[in-house]
């Protein structure tokens, strides 16, 4: 059977969860039930050819869009339209051509990679299609509307969810089967937007390419993340502001490091000063996580499940984490990291792990132990197989409604 799945980013550098998650899923299915064909935008040279000839058997790329140095206050023309900012700002007319010329094709089934990209889907869909979700979008929105401390900030983000909120109920609606990355995204999908086929699949990792290393007593404490996304931005904001310095003031030695694109400068320049650094874009995570003292999700919105939980208790330190920093993940705070949603509290509990290496190794070491057991990176892509062969024969009738 032919499956199309279209990506609105390329997947290289995987240096985000959701390129890292989508590539599991996709190099799990190659030499499966499918002959896939990937779209996405690509850049001109073909560095990342033996990369993408992993995941599939076809590669169909679109001149991706070229934002300049004003975009973010370009994208702002979209405010009062009918879309929410990112979603507009994703409409691209190159790919929406490639897309219906690839779909024209009838393959046995369609795969869209986040709600995002319905945006670039043509009005009628002839062919199965399955909407891949990462996150509950509107979930961010609402989030964000909660922390925001500007009351003009805070009436923009709750203009933007209402829209996001129908853009997502009414995109999500055209698929056949929508799939979730975890059993309460689904069941909010199904429960509040009355979705008839949702399924959650499992959280993966490649433990071959991540061996477990035993935290050090360096005092070096990292965190991952594409900083030009806001829930990680605003994460960092939190931890510099209320929780470094306490820690900082216990432990001068401790260093801080935020690994990911894009820091904004003004983060880096407050890091600067408070024993921080940002490293910007890197090849790999793998040598800044190895061998940490500690890990950090200090996030306070977000959605989805955030896949760097189970990278950093693969690779070994010990995590500290807020709820919605692990929201989605069958872990136990206590158990396989440190749960602490006040800045006083994490704060706390990552000077207990920086101050006692015995039970910071054995934290690391039953973490570990659980990503093992439980969370091999093949296990998402039979599941994701299994649901497009499901919706390819309930299209065909094969299989009765539920």
């Amino acid at each position: 059977m032919r499956l199309l799945f279209v990506s609105p980013r390329f997947l290289f550098p995987a240096d985000e969860g959701g390129k890292i998650r989508t590539g599991q899923v996709l190099r799990g299915m190659k030499g499966g039930a499918f002959e896939i064909t990937l779209l996405a935008p690509a850049p001109a040279t073909n560095e990342w050819q033996s990369e993408l000839d992993e995941l599939c058997d076809h590669f169909v790329s679109w001149t991706p869009q070229v934002h300049g140095s004003a975009h973010k206050l370009t994208r702002l023309r979209h405010l009062f339209g009918g879309l929410p900012i990112p979603v507009a700002t994703d409409r691209h007319e190159p790919a929406r051509r490639v897309i219906a010329e690839q779909l024209a094709l009838q393959p046995d089934v369609a795969v869209f990679d986040f709600v995002h990209a319905a945006v670039l889907m043509p009005r009628a869909l002839n062919v199965p299609a399955v909407m891949f979700t990462h996150n509950v979008e509107t979930e961010i929105f609402r989030r964000q509307v909660d922390v925001a401390s500007n009351p003009v900030a805070r009436a923009i983000w709750a203009n933007q969810t209402r829209k996001m909120e129908r853009f997502e109920r009414e995109s999500l609606q055209r698929f056949d089967e929508v799939v979730a990355v975890s059993q309460r995204d689904a069941d909010h999908f199904r429960d509040t937007l009355g979705l008839p086929h949702v399924s959650a699949i499992s959280t993966g990792v490649d433990l071959d390419a991540r061996p477990w290393n035993a935290p050090d007593e360096s005092g070096r404490v990292v965190f991952t993340g594409a900083l030009d996304w806001h829930a990680n931005v605003e994460g960092i904001g939190w931890m510099l502001d209320e929780v470094w310095p306490t820690v900082r003031a216990e432990l001068p030695h401790a260093e801080l490091i935020i690994v990911g694109r894009n820091p904004p400068d003004a983060l880096v320049q407050q890091g600067a000063t408070m024993g921080c650094r940002f490293t910007g874009f890197v090849d790999s995570i793998l040598p800044h996580v190895k061998g940490a003292s500690a890990y950090v999700i200090p996030l306070r919105v977000g959605g989805g499940t955030r896949i760097k939980a189970f990278e950093a208790m693969a690779l070994g330190p010990p995590v500290v984490s807020t709820g919605v920093g692990v929201e989605g993940l069958p872990v136990e705070p206590g158990e396989h990291y440190l749960r602490a949603d006040e800045a006083p509290a994490f704060a706390e509990a990552l000077l207990g792990l920086l101050r006692d290496t015995e039970r910071a190794r054995a934290l690391s070491r039953r973490a570990r132990e659980y990503v093992e057991k439980n969370w091999s990176s093949a296990r998402p892509a039979r599941e994701f197989e299994e649901i497009c062969v499901r919706a390819v024969g309930r299209r065909a009738g094969a299989i009765a409604p539920t």
